[in-house]
């Protein structure tokens, strides 16, 4: 039996049993792993807080085969203000099931778990527009698992200018010309493709750190939207509890 101690956060919990719980658990170097929880759920157990949705925490582990179990846990940040308010509460799981789609056992994570722990953190924190947030989530989301449109010119003929189309058929900016022949591009301002090259190139803790007007930002939106459900073959829907 190996002892292992890790970072990370809880995506999903279940009840197993009477007082057990499982677990997936995002870790910036395993990946996403599945864990039991003992007893998690007896009132005096010392796993009850560091083993809720979205708590974020330090592990202790024992893997046995390809099994993992806890034998115990620190909290870090449990993201209070999330769990306190309806609407941060919808969005956060709104986000933590596409992380849960594009993470896989095994696989280096430490770039997805840093954008959804300052994603969470930015939520919690700040009053900054929900949807604004999640468009920039799944921007940044998509170039870190491969998917980065071209933002440096026109994806068809190479000109740098004027470009005023973004196209999901091919990955990336068109100009005017080339968007004519893109029946499924859609027209962006120079505002929005400047948000969108900041997105994809930003220092990871700043990439909240701009602004957009209410026409830019509606434009991002739709760009996010389209561009993350046509790459990972799904659409996602914002569920509201009530």
């Amino acid at each position: 039996m190996k002892q292992i101690k890790l970072n990370g956060i809880i995506l999903v919990e279940n009840n197993m049993g009477d007082f057990d719980k499982m677990l997936t658990i995002l870790t910036p170097n395993l990946g996403k792993i599945g864990c039991s929880a003992r007893g998690a759920r007896r009132p005096k157990s010392l796993l009850l807080a560091g083993t809720q949705f979205l708590c974020f925490g330090e592990y202790m582990l024992f893997k046995s085969g390809e099994t993992y179990s806890m034998n115990s846990c620190e909290t870090i940040e449990m993201f209070y203000n999330i769990r306190t308010d309806l609407d941060k509460l919808t969005y956060a799981t709104y986000l933590t099931k596409i992380i849960n789609d594009v993470t896989t056992e095994n696989q280096n994570s430490y770039n997805t778990l840093k954008l959804f722990l300052n994603t969470l953190y930015a939520i919690s924190e700040t009053d900054k527009d929900l949807d604004f947030m999640t468009s920039v989530f799944k921007l940044r989301l998509l170039k870190i698992i491969g998917f980065a449109p071209n933002i440096r010119e026109c994806v068809s003929c190479k000109t740098k200018e004027p470009i005023t189309h973004f196209s999901f058929q091919d990955n990336g900016f068109k100009c005017s010309a080339c968007a004519k022949q893109d029946t499924g591009a859609i027209a962006v301002s120079e505002a929005t493709q400047n948000a969108i090259k900041y997105i994809m190139v930003a220092d990871p803790k700043k990439i909240f750190s701009f602004q957009l007007s209410e026409k830019c930002a509606k434009e991002l939106e739709l760009v996010a939207n389209i561009y993350l459900n046509e790459k990972l073959e799904k659409e996602y829907k914002l569920e509201k509890f009530f």
